[in-house]
């Protein structure tokens, strides 16, 4: 069986193998695009995820609209996915279109059938950071083994939702992150491993100011041990970013649920200086409308040759702790001195968290 695909006429190859083949066989493995978007008012935030699960043949996307913090309408995609990766960049109505690598990036999604357009181009104003690397075992499995970018940007471009078009002014902030690797895809692979608890705590925070950007994330165990962290003040331009030296936080929960209500970040720089930043959280964006923890559109779940589906509710969610609702990005106004900034504090907490006084796995904090 032939299996060369466009891209192995570029020299990219880190293998003797073709293009098409992973380095790993667990179906796990995963190639991943994320964008968001939101206007300097906040009336508008948007997401799109985009997923190639080589492994299980299947390609996926998403993208999701919040107007005005009330009403989150969400399209779907999912598909056999083409042993042709130069080709995987488009699922059904949803494009990513790679303008000019780690400069420019355009999202394409076109269908009226369900009331949901856009053409929007991300450029970058940074350079993209790297992420310490992500690795987890449960027993001998490997659970997460993979690797993320991170990388700022202005949006320009048009939405078109229910019938109402949505101009994005060229001066609207965003993000977007790369990863691929292994980590937790579509339905179980290993029933018979040894039992993991389920605890999971994260917390993801890229923000952007006039002329700069600060990027944050965090993951710890239920004693509040970090396995990882991030923290980054980037510039504009092509300068490299700057590491930071330590890495605190503080958190009040929002009674009733596992998302904060108010939160304080400090990076302490490599000349001592530190860096304090206070979010205001405005609104969440439910991730499940890019397919996390999504009953009927979850990542690298079979739906057939090709499948379009679309879904909206309102905002707030009745029902945060529900484990659906858990896993957000709650855009946030972020001050630090006199600079004012926007930007997401992503939170996805299952399970105890002693430092936080989170018990059970789904209960709400008092």
């Amino acid at each position: 069986m032939t299996v060369l695909t466009a891209f192995d006429d570029y020299p990219i190859h880190p293998s003797s193998a073709p293009i098409a083949f992973t380095a790993s066989g667990d179906p796990n493995h995963y190639d991943r695009y994320f964008f968001n978007g939101y206007t300097r008012d906040a009336s508008i935030y948007f997401g799109a995820a985009m997923g190639l699960y080589p492994n299980r043949h299947i390609a996926d996307a998403s993208f999701s609209v919040i107007l005005e913090g009330k009403r989150q309408v969400s399209l779907h995609s999912s598909m056999r996915a083409p042993l042709d990766r130069s080709r995987a960049n488009v699922v059904g109505p949803i494009e990513v279109r790679i303008v000019e690598p780690m400069k420019r990036h355009r999202l394409l999604v076109d269908s009226p059938e369900h009331g949901i357009r856009a053409d929007l181009e991300l450029t970058a104003r940074s350079a993209p950071v790297q992420e310490p690397h992500f690795f987890v075992r449960n027993g001998i499995r490997t659970v997460m083994d993979y690797t993320r970018l991170t990388q700022f940007g202005h949006w320009s471009g048009w939405i078109e939702v229910e019938g109402h078009r949505h101009e994005i002014a060229a001066d609207s902030y965003g993000s977007r992150d790369r990863s691929w690797g292994i980590r937790p895809i579509g339905p179980a692979s290993d029933p018979g491993a040894p039992f993991a608890s389920g605890q999971f705590y994260w917390l993801w925070a890229p923000v952007n100011f006039a002329d700069h950007s600060t990027h944050f994330d965090i993951n710890e165990y239920a004693d509040g041990k970090r396995w990882h962290e991030v923290g980054f003040v980037i510039p504009d331009g092509d300068q490299p970013a700057v590491a930071s030296r330590s890495v605190d936080y503080s958190l009040v929960w929002r009674p009733g649920t596992r998302w904060v209500r108010a939160f304080d970040l400090h990076l302490t720089q490599p000349d001592d200086s530190v860096r304090h930043l206070s979010f205001e959280p405005l609104y969440e964006f439910q991730m499940k409308g890019i397919g996390y923890f999504n009953a009927d559109w979850g990542h690298g779940h079979w739906k057939g040759d090709l499948a379009v589906g679309a879904e909206a509710w309102d905002l707030p969610v009745s029902d945060p702790c529900r484990p659906d609702h858990l896993h957000i990005q709650a855009l946030c106004r972020v001050r630090c001195g006199d600079d004012e900034g926007l930007g997401i504090l992503e939170q996805l907490i299952i399970g105890p968290h002693a430092p936080t006084g989170l018990t059970g796995t789904f209960d709400p904090a008092n």
